[in-house]
This record gives C-alpha cells, sequence and structure tokens, in this order.
C-alpha cells in the first residue's frame, strides 16, 4: 500500500533509488498478505478514518498510497468517486481484483509517487492515507502534496503509528528489521508539527490501538535472513523486562506473543 519516497535535494539518488526497490519488493510479495491481514471482519480503524474524513456522497476521494484498494473499496460505498494510487504495480493489480470482487463501479487506479501526485492541484475533496507515512524518505513533501491536491474546505487525512518519543529510536529499529523498506515511524508532535508546516488546520484528532499476534505479522512481512529471529528475541527480552521499550506493549498471552500498535488518525481542513 506505500508509495515511493519524495526527491528532496537532502536525499542522495542512490539513497532514494534504494529505497525505491525496498518498496517495489516488499510491497510486492506484501500485497496478500497485506489484504488479508488488514481486511478481515470489522475494520474499526477504516471505520474511525471515514467517520474523522466526514466525506458527503458527491465528494471526490483521492486514497494515497492505497494498496490492495481496502480504503479505497470503502469510501467507493459512500461517496461518488475514489481514485487509488500506488507505486506498486501488484498492489493496483490486487485492488482492481477487490474492486471488481465488491462491485464498486466508480474506482479508478493510478501508479505513481506519493510525493509526486500526478493530478492537477484542487482536484479532490478529500485525500486520505493509511499506513503510509513511516516509508517516506520525505514526509513533509507528502503531506504538502496531499494538501496541493485538495480543494480549499477539503480534508487530508492521515492514519498511522505514532511511537513514544522516547522509545521512537527502538521502534523504527525493529520494524526495519521487519520491514526493509519502513523508514521513520513519526512522533504525533511530528505530525502536528508537519500539518501546521504545510499550512493545514486540525480538524480531529483520534488515538487507535491496533492488536496483532507477532507470528502472524512475521509472516505478513519479508525481512531479511536471520531478523525475524532478531525481532523475536527482542520481544522476548522486552517481555521478561516489563519495560516497553519496543513501544507496542509487548506481552504474552497463551504463550502467544502480542503487541498493540499505537495509531492515530489526523484530520486536517484546507483552508486555502
Amino acid at each position: 500500500m506505500i508509495s515511493g519516497p519524495g526527491r528532496n535535494s537532502k536525499i542522495g539518488i542512490m539513497d532514494t533509488a534504494h529505497h525505491d526497490a525496498e518498496i517495489l519488493d516488499q510491497f510486492t510479495r506484501q500485497a496478500e498478505p497485506f489484504l488479508r491481514r488488514h481486511s478481515s471482519g470489522k475494520d474499526a480503524l477504516l471505520e474511525l478514518m471515514f467517520d474523522c474524513a466526514s466525506p458527503r456522497p458527491a465528494d471526490s476521494v483521492l486514497d494515497v498510497a492505497c494498496g490492495p484498494g481496502i480504503i479505497s473499496c470503502f469510501f467507493a460505498r459512500h461517496v461518488s468517486h475514489v481514485t487509488g494510487l500506488d507505486a506498486v504495480p501488484a498492489m493496483l493489480e490486487r485492488a482492481a481484483h477487490l474492486q471488481t470482487e465488491r462491485g464498486l463501479p466508480n474506482i479508478d487506479w493510478k501508479l505513481g509517487q506519493s510525493t509526486a501526485l500526478p493530478f492537477p492541484d484542487a482536484s479532490f475533496d478529500c485525500a486520505v492515507t493509511r499506513f503510509s507515512f513511516h516509508h517516506y524518505l520525505d514526509p513533509q513533501l507528502a503531506m504538502h502534496e496531499m494538501k496541493r491536491v485538495c480543494r480549499p474546505g477539503g480534508t487530508v487525512l492521515v492514519a498511522d503509528v505514532i511511537p513514544r518519543p522516547e522509545v521512537q529510536e527502538n521502534f523504527n529499529r525493529w520494524e526495519i528489521l521487519r520491514d526493509p523498506s519502513h523508514t521513520r515511524a513519526l512522533t504525533l508532535a511530528e505530525f502536528l508539527s508537519m500539518g501546521q508546516a504545510a499550512g493545514l488546520e486540525l480538524h480531529r484528532r483520534e488515538n487507535f490501538s491496533l492488536a496483532m499476534d507477532l507470528e502472524d505479522l512475521l509472516k505478513g512481512s519479508f525481512p531479511k535472513p536471520g531478523d525475524a529471529d532478531r525481532i523475536r528475541a527482542l520481544f522476548e527480552d522486552d517481555i521478561r523486562t516489563g519495560r516497553d521499550e519496543l513501544g507496542v506493549a509487548a506481552r504474552r498471552e497463551n504463550d502467544v506473543i502480542r503487541l498493540t500498535y499505537p495509531v492515530a488518525v489526523l484530520a486536517w481542513i484546507k483552508m486555502h
């Protein structure tokens, strides 16, 4: 579900090319596992996103880094039109299948980068994204692009993991082991600062707890050889000490390691 990084002058061409390759590799392989993980049963986070975005029936919505189409298909049942954008062809192919399965004619799909959205200014009433910002090399540029393509009065909505500042470094370290395309999860304060820097007005902020089994998470990821065992060891140590230094409330329930991602849903208004 992740689009590629920006082209900030501070970012080396080789770094960007390497990151693009990691994105393509990871999410080509993750298309099916990601869909299974995030579309089974009632999706309370998706419903919260929709509630925070509050789109009108006549609205057009852009789903940035749309992945296998989960968000696009949900919103399409309630709005006039949805465009899903992603940088990974395999994700868009799976999204088109999901669209067909659910009988939704009001969606189209676009291959492209989240930090260079291939749309004119003020093209959409709402721009949304889920679990994408921690993959960007230039998240501020992605925020500016979402604002740019929104009409005045429109909504920019981001849902993403938000580690506490004191565990942010550890959180990012183990997540990079799990998914090499992970760049850096931002804190709540960093997200709020980015929205302000983009000239957006915060409309609503909600917290969400996303509980998962560690082994299920690893099955749907593709860490490099040996890194899954390193992650398991980190979790075992975190559970033993009880310090929550990984930032996901690691615990053992019925001999299964569980974790809970802290997630924020942030909705801004583009005033002008």
